[in-house]
């Protein structure tokens, strides 16, 4: 229907119950195609986002220094046309430092340099779904419209990683989509992922990963059309050109359009009230921020989890 996602099945990891979209669809999720750079966070709750960031920003590092599938520390630079004050986030990142002139591209004047983790979602996410394979999940799946649907499974407990369909299972009216579209293309050796939030032509980064580039990209808050905009992709390869100039020749391998799943405040928390007789456990709601507080967010549900 016009105006919500089309419906899909989800995925059901037996014992624990946890409920999440069955395949990285574009329609549902933005991790599968995602760029997947540690960025700043959603703005509330302030303290547990903060708290989150924390955490996950410490598991990734770990996982970048144990030589996890997909997670690397990478060296970053945000621009800046004019000169900026010192940013909230600069004691989140490790080895920051103002940039040196000569890092910074044509038309910028300052920069700051830091390290945060990378993750290359392709390569993350079957290291991550093996995990779970091998803790003895039992994965079911079915197409649910709403959570009694799942009351013949007589779960212990439903954790609710259902993201933009949330809005639908649990009749939360604040979920609502944010539109992202990025640009794939060919890496040139670049290593240094950079951005510009403030471009003229929009928001603007550039990802290194092994075999490619995440060139971005777009917030469009309440759009669901996943249809790709050739004008939009000719922008954003423009403006990341221009933070890149080694990417001026570099072949276009692909446009990407994804949903995420956006909302006024992350929701983790314990829910009695949406599945008589079922304790509920609340994951979603993350937007763009899915990497950066992810870890953060799945500990705090798997306590919750525990007080049971």
């Amino acid at each position: 229907a016009r105006g919500s996602p089309a419906r899909a099945p989800f995925g059901w990891w037996g014992g624990l119950g946890l409920l999440a979209p069955r395949a990285p669809s574009p329609r549902l999720l933005r991790s599968g195609g995602g760029g997947g750079w540690v960025a700043p966070p959603p703005p509330g709750p302030a303290d547990r986002v903060r708290a989150w960031s924390e955490t996950t920003f410490e598991h990734l590092a770990g996982l970048a220094a144990a030589d996890a599938p997909g997670v690397r520390m990478c060296a970053s630079m945000a621009l800046y046309r004019e000169e900026p004050a010192m940013p909230a986030w600069a004691r989140s990142v490790r080895s920051f430092r103002a940039a040196d002139r000569n890092e910074l591209p044509p038309g910028y004047r300052f920069g700051f340099r830091f390290e945060v983790p990378l993750v290359e979602m392709p390569t993350y996410l079957p290291f991550l779904s093996a995990q779970v394979d091998a803790g003895g999940a039992r994965r079911v799946l079915r197409t649910v419209a709403r959570l009694g649907d799942l009351a013949d499974l007589a779960p212990d407990v439903v954790v609710n990683c259902a993201g933009l369909r949330a809005a639908e299972l649990v009749g939360d009216p604040e979920v609502y989509p944010i539109r992202g579209q990025i640009v794939r293309v060919a890496n040139p050796g670049l290593s240094v992922s950079v951005r510009d939030e403030a471009h003229p032509l929009g928001r603007a980064y550039v990802h290194p990963r092994a075999n490619d580039c995440v060139l971005g990209g777009s917030l469009d808050t309440g759009e669901w059309d996943t249809t790709p905009n050739p004008d939009l992709t000719r922008s954003i390869l423009r403006r990341c050109r221009e933070l890149a100039p080694a990417l001026a020749d570099s072949e276009v391998l692909g446009t990407v359009v994804g949903l995420r799943p956006g909302r006024r405040e992350v929701r983790v928390e314990l829910d009695t009230t949406v599945l008589p007789g079922i304790p509920v456990v609340h994951n979603y709601g993350h937007g763009g921020s899915g990497i950066t507080i992810g870890h953060g967010c799945a500990l705090e549900s798997a306590a919750l989890v525990a007080t049971l």
